[in-house]
């Protein structure tokens, strides 16, 4: 069936609001990434140039999203995207547990840092919108990189309440334990994101197919030729949820 005209534009829309979400993702992570490394120097807050180090590989996800998206059919570079936004997740994890565990046995000891406290705030602010909405827009294109991607803006989300916990208890009560402990919890739910983007389990969103009145929409579609195995298993497990 071809395309009908109201789908091909709505597409058309969704994937421009893509492209901007991920370029004011990706411009918002620089800034970040610039202001919390070098206050994670001046202040030897481990944390903090964490919180950088992990701003440069959402910017990373981003622009694996950005790439994707350049593209005139978006669908054909997904699954290497994906791959790419795994691998984010999990150089992200093995970092931050690193770090942690420096940080705990008291290898490093971080300092009062104001301006880090004033960017993972306003990070804290900033990010949970960016993925709220890359993730509605996502769900509806059926784009399983997009739903990926802001799942890693979440993840940076957690971590900007990690840092700022653990910075504001270490400042005020002299607890240099707590970001580690924080962090480390941040570490298991990017593992456990990673694989479910390395095995395309985001791709639960709706069907682009659907959206544009090529095929109805259905949970397990067995004659599906774009399914590829990735959708029938997101409704299998949905059904045991």
């Amino acid at each position: 069936m071809t395309e009908t005209a109201p789908g091909r534009d709505r597409a058309a829309v969704l994937r421009k609001r893509i492209r901007i979400i991920v370029a004011i993702t990706i411009t918002w992570n620089v800034i970040e990434a610039f202001v919390a490394i070098a206050a994670g120097g001046a202040a030897s807050s481990a944390a903090l140039i964490g919180f950088g180090l992990d701003s440069i590989v959402e910017v990373l996800s981003a622009a694996a999203v950005a790439w994707q998206f350049s593209a005139p059919e978006p669908q054909r570079r997904e699954r290497v995207a994906l791959r790419v936004i795994a691998a984010s997740f999990f150089a992200l994890a093995v970092y931050v547990s690193v770090d942690a565990v420096l940080s705990m046995v008291g290898l490093r000891q971080p300092e009062h840092s104001t301006v880090g406290i004033i960017i993972a705030a306003l990070s804290l602010l900033v990010m949970p919108f960016l993925s709220w909405f890359e993730r509605r827009t996502g769900r509806e294109l059926g784009s399983a990189t997009a739903v990926a991607d802001s799942k890693q803006t979440l993840i940076c989300t957690y971590l900007s309440a990690a840092v700022l916990i653990g910075v504001l208890l270490n400042s005020l009560l002299g607890w240099a334990w707590a970001d580690s402990v924080a962090a480390l919890t941040i570490a298991v739910f990017a593992v456990r994101e990673g694989v479910e983007a390395w095995r395309g389990d985001a791709c639960c969103a709706v069907p682009a197919a659907v959206l544009t009145g090529e095929r109805t929409e259905g949970c397990c579609a067995e004659d599906d030729p774009d399914d590829d195995g990735c959708r029938n298993a997101c409704c299998a497990a949905d059904t045991q949820r």
